[in-house]
């Protein structure tokens, strides 16, 4: 294969589009202290409050020891709370705090900025194909191998 290919095989323009993505996302979020895993997980305790280590760890894409170092260090900033003790098991259930929510919600503004354009290029009916092609690829490499 040729290196002009490249460019042509689906996996890689996913990986082009996922690192540019990655990358304004973190050239807008560091302004506000943050870098863009920190904010999945303060997204994802908003929407799951209470959420544990593993499913956060998951949602953002990143190891537990990844999840419990930036988990602390969102704790050293007051930015969310967590349970000195378990409830049941080991995790320690974690929230937002008022001051971890203000910061996500000017985050979620400028992320959103983001969103728009990404698809700023694409009509509606484009972007709806585009999200649902991208839902069907995860679904296919989400199933066993035969």
């Amino acid at each position: 294969m040729q290196e002009d290919d490249l460019g042509a095989l689906v996996g890689y323009r996913l990986k082009e589009a996922q690192s540019v993505l990655r990358s304004r996302m973190d050239e807008t979020l560091r302004g506000l202290g943050l870098s863009t895993p920190q904010y999945i997980c303060l997204e994802l305790l908003s929407r799951q409050p209470g959420a544990s280590n593993s499913d956060l760890a998951r949602g953002a894409f990143v190891t537990r020891q990844t999840m419990n170092t930036l988990l602390h260090g969102l704790q050293r900033r007051g930015l969310i709370e967590r349970a000195e003790q378990a409830v049941a098991g080991r995790a320690l259930p974690t929230q937002l705090t008022v001051s971890g929510q203000q910061l996500l919600d000017l985050a979620d503004e400028k992320v959103q900025q983001i969103e728009r354009r990404t698809v700023s290029l694409l009509d509606h009916e484009q972007a709806k194909a585009l999200h649902d092609a991208l839902s069907l690829c995860i679904e296919a490499l989400s199933e066993p191998d035969d």
